[in-house]
């Protein structure tokens, strides 16, 4: 059975451990990475990911994004939102469809 892990900074992923998930808690981009890998070739379908933790370990994650799993799904962290998470969401419907049909207003 295939599980859900939230990844990145401990302020930000501590909540999502009362919903059932596993949080990997990590303190620099090399841990980061190192986790993500390790997530990734395990047992997890679904990756959460904090925005700033993305930005760091971008060429990580482009590593998998034409794989069908696992998912690595940015979600916004303690510090807010950067928007990084909806800038995906118009990407991969772009590359789905043919064409940008979700517009910011």
């Amino acid at each position: 059975m295939y599980k859900t892990a939230v990844i990145g900074e401990r302020d930000s992923i501590y909540g999502y451990a009362a919903l059932g998930m596993d949080i990997y808690p990590v303190k620099d981009a090399q841990e980061g990475e190192k986790t993500l890998k390790a997530l990734a070739e395990g047992d997890y379908a679904v990756i959460f990911i904090t925005e700033a933790l993305q930005a760091k370990v971008s060429d990580t994650i482009d590593h998998y994004v034409n794989e069908d799993l696992p998912a690595i799904i940015p979600i916004p962290g303690v510090s807010g939102n950067t928007g990084m998470g909806m800038r995906n969401v118009k990407k991969s419907v772009e590359r789905a469809v043919g064409s940008d049909i979700i517009f910011n207003n």
